[in-house]
């Protein structure tokens, strides 16, 4: 398992809500699993990370 998909990411990026797509500024030493989006409640994702890439993958394919 390599580091991203370990969760180290290191600083900087952004945490994503898989339900509603706000953005916030990833806060150091928090997961952004561990957050939850102020608009609807759900857990955040970190932009770029493997359940991020799994989700867009996901909405891609319910696209075509």
């Amino acid at each position: 398992m390599n580091k991203t998909e370990c969760g180290h990411m290191g600083d900087g990026g952004q945490c994503i809500c898989p339900k509603c797509d706000l953005r916030l500024a990833h806060k150091n030493g928090i997961p952004c699993q561990q957050e939850k989006c102020p608009q609807c409640g759900a857990k955040m994702l970190r932009k770029d990370s493997r359940h991020h890439q799994l989700l867009m993958q996901k909405r891609a394919t319910l696209r075509d």
